[in-house]
């Protein structure tokens, strides 16, 4: 009940009514049922305007430290997170990836929307990264359809590095469900596994009309922290992002 009072009550109506978040596709999305929603991911705001946008609760997962403050803080902070759709996982651990899935199939299996962000990692120039396989072997393990999401101009409401940028009215996008079906019981085949997370990059990539690099995120900033160390000048991400 405190994630619908979070959503509806306090933080929705504020959010829908400074930004004024547009959406398309939302008849893609069921109405009941499992389904994982794999999303593009500009800015920390990602998970407020996306599930925003939708009738439905979007759980995704968080670093476990948000929930595991002390005092007045570590309450509020644990209130919001569990209140705004967000379930623990401890990503410092060589169990994280594997915490993390099963969270995941805990909220598919009770007929759950997960929302999740293949890049792994915010992007830290505007442009879409490379997809790690983990939603795809979600997807074949669970049997759930994959939605492609697009979200657009939150980098702009909160860039990368600053916890407020500029108005703009975000975009969400949803596109059609992805069945992999045909794939069932390969889901420890490494190129199945790869094969079907570049489908989703590129539909989330036709969706929001960003520039594909095949690279990890995780790896392109650290480049762009070496250049930057270097004095080496930076590439425009207004310049390298297409057109929306």
């Amino acid at each position: 009940m405190f994630y619908w009072f979070l959503k509806w009550v306090a933080l929705g109506p504020l959010l829908r009514v400074v930004f004024r978040p547009q959406s398309s596709g939302l008849e893609n999305v069921p109405a009941e049922g499992p389904a994982i929603l794999a999303c593009n991911h500009l800015s920390y705001s990602d998970w407020l305007f996306m599930p925003l946008t939708l009738p439905r609760r979007v759980t995704f997962v968080a670093k476990a430290e948000y929930f595991t403050g002390r005092g007045l803080k570590g309450w509020l902070q644990k209130s919001f997170f569990s209140g705004s759709g967000q379930v623990p996982i401890d990503r410092s651990g060589a169990d994280a990836a594997a915490g993390a899935l099963l969270s995941a199939k805990r909220v598919l299996g009770e007929g759950g929307l997960f929302g999740i962000f293949p890049e792994g990692t915010r992007s830290h120039d505007g442009r879409l990264y490379r997809g790690k396989t983990g939603v795809a072997r979600l997807a074949l393990e669970t049997g759930v359809p994959v939605i492609p999401v697009a979200v657009v101009g939150t980098d702009v409401v909160a860039p990368p590095g600053k916890k407020f940028g500029s108005f703009t009215r975000p975009i969400v996008r949803f596109g059609e469900p992805l069945d992999f079906s045909r794939y069932e019981g390969l889901e420890n085949d490494r190129y199945i596994l790869r094969s079907i997370t570049d489908e989703i990059m590129y539909e989330i990539m036709r969706l929001s009309g960003q520039e594909y690099v095949d690279m990890y995120a995780t790896r392109a900033k650290e480049e762009a922290k070496k250049a930057d160390a270097k004095g080496e000048p930076k590439a425009d991400p207004g310049e390298q992002r297409k057109a929306s």
